[in-house]
């Protein structure tokens, strides 16, 4: 028992430096704006963290070829598998996400990338801006998404509340 005693008293000061040194992310959506469906209307971020900036992904498979001509839900499902190589690739996941911005050519059809997204997201959904554009860079795309995710630093730990 006294051993355990001592350790524990040793360990303490460790593992209180090393939640200080974890980055925290807080999702909250004030009761004075509207009840958002998808998306987090304030993520924040405090701590030593490491910030992954993902490029506008579009339908495009990995031998640079569309997926999906004329199919927003097709070109989302190749979005979001693009957004999830590219986030594994920085050491994230969807849940590391805090800032979202989509561009869509026909916002008729954003049911289509809604339900994709949900299947990506949980209750960790991050602040997202969703923008009808006139194009894209081909005018076969329908859609392109962006997103910023927040890791631990080298050396910390990663927690979201």
């Amino acid at each position: 028992m006294r051993i355990a005693m001592t350790v524990a008293f040793l360990l303490l000061p460790v593992l209180a430096f090393a939640q200080a040194r974890a980055p925290q992310v807080k999702r909250t959506n004030p009761p004075a704006l509207s009840k958002p469906t998808g998306y987090t209307h304030v993520v924040e971020v405090t701590g030593p963290a490491k910030t992954i900036y993902i490029s506008g992904q579009i339908a495009f498979d990995k031998d640079g070829k569309l997926v999906g001509a004329g199919d927003m839900k097709a070109q989302a499902e190749q979005v979001f598998k693009n957004l999830e190589v590219a986030l594994a690739a920085a050491g994230a996941k969807f849940s590391d996400v805090v800032k979202m911005n989509s561009y869509i050519t026909d916002m008729s059809k954003v049911q289509a990338v809604r339900d994709v997204r949900a299947r990506y997201f949980s209750d960790t959904a991050p602040a997202s801006t969703f923008v009808q554009v006139a194009g894209l860079v081909r005018p076969e795309l329908l859609l392109e998404v962006e997103v910023v995710a927040v890791v631990a630093a080298p050396g910390g730990t990663a927690s979201s509340r």
